[in-house]
């Protein structure tokens, strides 16, 4: 059935089309479409207009073109969440009705670096532990996460009891509360270690978001890089006028 005129521009209603054909199964998730020369033919819209439509699509993250195989119908997140609130990975999965679990990879001690030094304003002699591990919903592994802390910040016993929260251990340890975090997200491609972790093929992306988690004191206390599948998790930002 091809588009029918109204007053916008073409190419928003083959967008419109399309997420429709999508949502009602026309199209499933993972599955090929059709070439440009019959989606345009289908659809009764020039080639130039469709490949406009692909684009925004594709900006929007609901389909993705793979050079010289074609383009294919994204999964929709499962979890999504707001980063205004400091969430845990766990109560997301939670939100969604899966069961959350960890795979425990490594923790270990060392002497700072000199970007351990800058965000937590250490001496060049402090420790900090560097705990790596995987989380997982319904055992299916959705999450990379790699945190440091200030060795003098957790209880000794840290290292050998994965099974506590790194924020519940901080505020054991020194009474401290995490108040707030500084987030930055940037999207990545495949990554040689962390995507085979994950279980990702070449064409799934990651999204990464590294956090400086803040105390009441203003005073950086845990530092967190996660590789979140861009497949699985999305999130967004209620922004106000001001």
């Amino acid at each position: 059935m091809t588009i029918k005129a109204d007053h916008r521009h073409l190419y928003l209603q083959v967008i419109d089309r399309l997420k429709s054909d999508i949502d009602k199964g026309t199209y499933r998730e993972n599955e090929k479409l059709p070439s440009e020369f019959e989606l345009s033919k289908t659809l009764g819209v020039s080639r130039a207009t469709l490949r406009e439509a692909l684009r925004l699509l594709e900006e929007e993250n609901i389909i993705v073109r793979r050079h010289g195989v074609g383009t294919f119908v994204n999964p929709k997140p499962v979890f999504t969440s707001g980063i205004e609130h400091l969430s845990s990975v766990s109560s997301m999965i939670e939100n969604a009705g899966m069961n959350p679990g960890t795979i425990f990879i490594s923790a270990k001690e060392e002497k700072a670096t000199e970007d351990d030094v800058e965000r937590f304003q250490a001496d060049i002699d402090d420790n900090v532990i560097t705990i790596e591990r995987v989380r997982t919903a319904d055992n299916e592994p959705v999450v990379y996460c790699v945190d440091k802390v200030p060795a003098n910040l957790l209880p000794k016993e840290f290292i050998s009891n994965q099974n506590v929260s790194i924020f519940s251990a901080l505020e054991q340890n020194g009474s401290i509360r995490v108040a707030y975090a500084v987030t930055y997200i940037d999207p990545v491609g495949f990554h040689d270690e962390v995507s085979p972790i994950l279980k990702c093929g070449p064409e799934t992306a990651l999204l990464v978001l590294k956090q400086l988690h803040y105390d009441e004191n203003d005073r950086v206390v845990l530092y967190s890089k996660n590789y979140f599948r861009a497949d699985k998790f999305s999130f967004h930002v209620v922004r106000k006028r001001v």
